[in-house]
């Protein structure tokens, strides 16, 4: 089907609620990530593992759909893509049930698998969409594909006020629900267009040839910042709240100035064209690079209100032409390489993000947080570690700090008495619940030392969250120097240029 025979703008629409779904859901997720670790008792290093599992869901279907929809059609994947999200919130909020029922392991995996869920909806909307704004807008790609990016940090900013309304005085669970919104809004428009066939397809580009741009040295390169993108953008952006939060000693400051970069992100998002008209692709990349690594150094070390306005503001900049400007340039540098080369770069990026992000910055708060607490105060540390061990990678596994037992020290044991009061007015006793029993019994003993504990507990925290940004820093810093070689390479070759399919 010809171009002009579909609505462009409606189609870009709907393209633009699929990722403000992932921005609403992602910027909830992240306010309920205390929630989770309270609730359930989980470190830090399991819910970075269970963000991380939405992230690896996501890079996984990008990647296997992104095979498939040059011969299916952007349509009836879309439609997939509406059902996966609504399955993704029945087997989330199905959590507490799990958890009273079966315990906490089990509620581990019903938070995992409800985010893979999620992100499968996700996934299949982004390995859709990419190519189908290309295919709209074949002269101006970048420019678009920042315009539809931008749903994401708008999302975010949706979701980000929600929690800060109503995080207060309704359930996680009906706060995460807030996703369908947008979800019923981009079904409601795709049910009802026609949808154009790709452009690779048009040009009668093969299934085969599609897979050989891989082997272009240039796409390698590309695959290889764009997990370095994942790592720091996505990756970061799971954490972002939570740490500012942690630092701040407020959670509701974490949630505004993740609001804050979102506004940013999205505002400037729309002046992708420009900026990229006068300095290229890859001067932007490279530009935002530097910005990123200052940024969350500064971030890191911040230790006022004032002075973290100043680090997200580098940060939010930074982070804004990331994702959509590495898919522009890989539409333009390889226009045959159709969804199969932008929906594998997406997916890089979305599994490094889930494999290497989220678990790996968790990794490193509960790494700086414990080893600080240990040489402060051992007992303290003994008192409020957790059971297992929790390891990233190579790196030698650790025993971080238990969610639940921190929270309870944060408010003086007022949310376990609540929550032991509501488990007991439904009749059922206390030693039926193993969780809060344990957590009673634990308390009756730890509450005597709170005033030892306090101090070195909320010390480590603020303490870990810092040094996980420091390190994290080194990541776009790499990307610099990346980009920095690709603008030399063009330039020996007379500069960067659109490919024409």
């Amino acid at each position: 089907m010809e171009i002009r025979k579909v609505n462009r703008n409606r189609l870009l629409w709907a393209s633009f609620f699929t990722i403000v779904t992932g921005g609403v859901g992602f910027a909830v997720r992240g306010a309920i990530l205390v929630d989770w670790g309270n609730q359930f008792g989980f470190t830090m290093t399991e819910l970075g593992s269970i963000t991380g599992g939405g992230f690896v869901g996501f890079g996984v279907i990008i990647i296997l759909f992104s095979l498939v929809v040059d011969r299916v059609g952007y349509k009836p994947l879309l439609v997939l893509a509406f059902v996966m999200h609504f399955l993704s919130l029945v087997v989330t909020v199905a959590t507490v049930y799990v958890f009273e029922t079966m315990g906490r392991e089990a509620a581990y995996w019903c938070l995992y698998w409800g985010t893979f869920l999620f992100a499968v909806g996700n996934g299949i909307c982004e390995s859709v969409v990419n190519p189908l704004v290309a295919t709209l807008f074949p002269k101006n790609k970048t420019h678009y594909l920042n315009i539809l990016h931008a749903g994401w940090p708008g999302g975010m900013i949706v979701g980000g006020l929600l929690a800060i309304a109503f995080h207060s005085l309704v359930s996680w669970e009906i706060l995460m629900s807030f996703f369908l919104i947008p979800v019923l809004i981009y079904g409601f428009i795709i049910l009802k267009e026609k949808f154009p066939i790709s452009e690779a397809r048009a040009a009668g580009v093969g299934f085969s040839e599609m897979f050989r741009q891989l082997a272009s040295p240039l796409l390698i390169s590309l695959l290889i910042l764009m997990m370095l993108v994942g790592y720091v953008e996505l990756g970061t952006d799971s954490w972002i709240q939570n740490i500012t939060g942690n630092i701040l000693e407020n959670p509701t400051k974490g949630v505004l100035l993740f609001i804050y970069t979102s506004a940013l992100m999205f505002v400037l998002r729309f002046f992708a064209g420009p900026i990229v008209h006068r300095i290229s692709p890859l001067g932007l990349l490279f530009v935002c690079s530097i910005f990123g690594g200052i940024g969350l150094y500064i971030l890191g070390n911040s230790t006022s209100g004032l002075v973290m306005v100043f680090a997200v503001t580098i940060y939010g900049i930074a982070k804004t032409f990331f994702w959509p400007t590495m898919l522009g340039v890989v539409g333009e540098r390889f226009p045959r390489g159709g969804a199969v080369t932008m929906g594998i770069v997406g997916g890089v990026g979305m599994l490094s993000a889930g494999l290497l992000g989220g678990p790996g910055i968790g990794y490193k708060q509960d790494y700086f947080a414990s080893n600080k607490i240990k040489v402060e105060s051992t007992e303290s540390y003994d008192r409020y570690k957790v059971e297992q061990e929790n390891g990233f990678l190579f790196f030698r596994p650790i025993k971080g700090l238990d969610g639940s037992k921190v929270a309870i020290l944060r408010d003086n044991g007022e949310q376990l008495k609540a929550d032991i009061e509501r488990w007991e007015s439904t009749g059922k006793r206390l030693s039926d619940n193993a969780n809060l029993s344990n957590l009673k019994n634990w308390w009756d003993n730890a509450q005597t030392k709170v005033n030892k504990d306090k101090v070195p507990v909320e010390q480590a925290g603020f303490y870990g969250a810092g040094r996980a940004l420091v390190i994290t820093a080194l990541i776009p810093l790499t990307m610099a120097l990346g980009y920095l070689i690709l603008i030399l390479y063009f330039k020996k070759r007379g500069g960067y240029k659109q490919v024409e399919i």
